[in-house]
């Protein structure tokens, strides 16, 4: 058999948590549910974990997961929201991964997240590094194995992220078909352009970076997967794996993948968990073609062609990563303007850099390397009981230290979370920056000011306000994303 099929779920949510209590605040928005993380659950992560098949008869076949026969990634700070929240279906994943690996030959179906869904090319080298070691440290925190794969969010892709995954034994990642540029022969030397989503996407290739290392690029299937998520494809379930089916070809071993956002089996299209239920179970019956994993079908089909990349590009912008720092249009089918992204972006990334610099004059006083402290920091992230914090600063810090001093530095390392929390993609991507997304990074934002203010003697919210102030909103109600902040953020309960 040289003929797979492979469907990938882009599983996320952004972080809602009040940064100051822990807790999600209702959100009426999700009603009848408390808030969004508990709708979508409802609506999608639990119903995937249990779906019922029926014959053409109506007689049960069987109870499936559906996470166990497809590729999966979940956001690590989602998986996070529903170890606490929803027990049964974090568990229920927990264990397809567990279970894909009979189904895979030994290859799980779970691959890894960046942590908190940041634009990579808009990050520094330090914050790109550090989202994939905790995303990576996360994944082995649950799954119990390490990942081969990573997902990089809105597949934002430049070749910085690409040498950070490869150095951390990232084998692959996912990319949309509009984000390769040429490939070659392994072994030749003429390069071909598949510019416009020209590349073929039933195969793996191998991309070689300068530092000497490489990784692998899978490029999915455009047109299908606009097709399930966008259009009438999941209506049924045997129309949609006949759709997969029918693209395959004679010739050369091949893997036709799809990747959508995973809210849309279940939340997106109402029963959709259903018809991607009986897609699997139609395509495992089917004796033209095999279910895969991307791990898998590398394994057995190493890459025969090479590629590159266009720099700076993504999967929901035509325009690169411009929807995440300029007016470019997309997400703007709401109406209204959206200049209000780059001061926004401006605002955030010079927090970046004043909480990194006070982070670092004080973290160095301990004689330690500050940013491989905050890269050990996803410990206490995942595990942060009294025993978890005593081993912390045995294993990381050469002195014993005080109870004041480790308060500080805990202090510290919490400004730093919040410092990469408020860069998340979600507080750009829409029409308006006073939507709960803009609001919940601006939130992040807040308690990292907070924390950096304590070590310095300047106001560092006046500075960061006079920058918002550029960022104007399109509703008469505020006039700019100080407005915001000053009106909203301020107002969000604190412990």
């Amino acid at each position: 058999m040289d003929k797979y099929i492979c469907i990938h779920g882009h599983f996320y949510q952004p972080p809602r948590e009040n940064p100051w209590t822990g807790e999600i605040e209702k959100q009426e928005s999700a009603a009848p549910y408390h808030d969004w993380n508990e709708r979508i659950t409802a609506e999608c992560y639990d119903p995937n974990s249990h779906c019922e098949i029926f014959n053409g008869d109506g007689a049960k076949v069987k109870d499936q997961n559906n996470y166990a026969y497809t590729s999966f990634n979940f956001g690590p700070t989602l998986l996070s929201w529903m170890a606490r929240n929803s027990k049964e279906a974090y568990e229920a994943i927990i264990h397809a991964d567990a279970e894909s690996m009979k189904n895979f030959n030994g290859h799980g179906s779970a691959i890894a997240q960046v942590y908190n869904h940041i634009i990579m090319p808009l990050a520094n080298q330090r914050d790109k590094e550090t989202q994939i070691i905790w995303g990576i440290k996360d994944f082995e925190h649950r799954f119990k194995r390490k990942p081969l794969g990573m997902w990089l969010a809105e597949t934002a892709v430049d070749t910085a992220t690409l040498e950070l995954l490869a150095q951390h034994e990232i084998q692959f990642t996912i990319l949309a078909p509009r984000q390769a540029k040429e490939i070659r022969k392994i072994g030749t030397e003429h390069w071909d352009s598949v510019a416009y989503e020209k590349v073929n996407p039933f195969r793996a290739y191998l991309c070689k970076l300068p530092s000497g290392k490489s990784i692998h690029l899978f490029f999915y299937d455009g047109p299908i997967s606009q097709d399930i998520a966008f259009n009438n494809l999941l209506a049924n379930g045997e129309s949609f794996a006949n759709r997969l089916l029918d693209v395959l070809f004679h010739g050369d071993a091949q893997v036709v993948h799809i990747a959508t956002d995973g809210e849309t089996y279940g939340h997106h299209h109402a029963f959709g968990n259903k018809a991607l239920a009986y897609c699997l179970h139609h395509v495992n019956n089917n004796p033209h073609a095999k279910l895969t994993v991307y791990s898998e079908f590398l394994q057995k089909f190493p890459a025969e062609y090479e590629v590159r990349i266009f720099e700076n590009s993504s999967w929901s912008c035509v325009h690169g990563v411009e929807r995440w720092r300029s007016n470019c249009g997309c997400g703007s089918e709401g109406g209204g303007q959206q200049q209000w992204r780059d001061p926004l972006r401006r605002a955030m990334s010079w927090l970046v850099e004043k909480s990194a610099q006070v982070y670092e004059k004080q973290m160095k006083k301990y004689n330690v390397d500050p940013w491989e402290i905050r890269n050990c920091y996803i410990e206490l992230i995942l595990e942060h009981g009294i025993d978890d914090i005593n081993a912390f600063f045995k294993n990381h810090f050469p002195k014993r230290l005080s109870n004041r001093h480790k308060n500080k530095i805990l202090r510290l390392l919490d400004m730093q979370h919040q410092s990469l929390l408020m860069q998340t993609s979600c507080g750009w991507f829409f029409e308006e920056i006073s939507r709960l997304e803009g609001v919940q990074v601006m939130a992040y934002a807040r308690k990292c000011l907070e924390l950096a203010q304590k070590f310095c003697f300047f106001s560092l919210e006046k500075q960061y306000c006079h920058i918002l102030e550029e960022a104007q909103s399109n509703m008469e109600q505020y006039k700019n994303g100080a407005d915001v902040y000053r009106q909203i953020v301020k107002k969000i309960p604190r412990s």
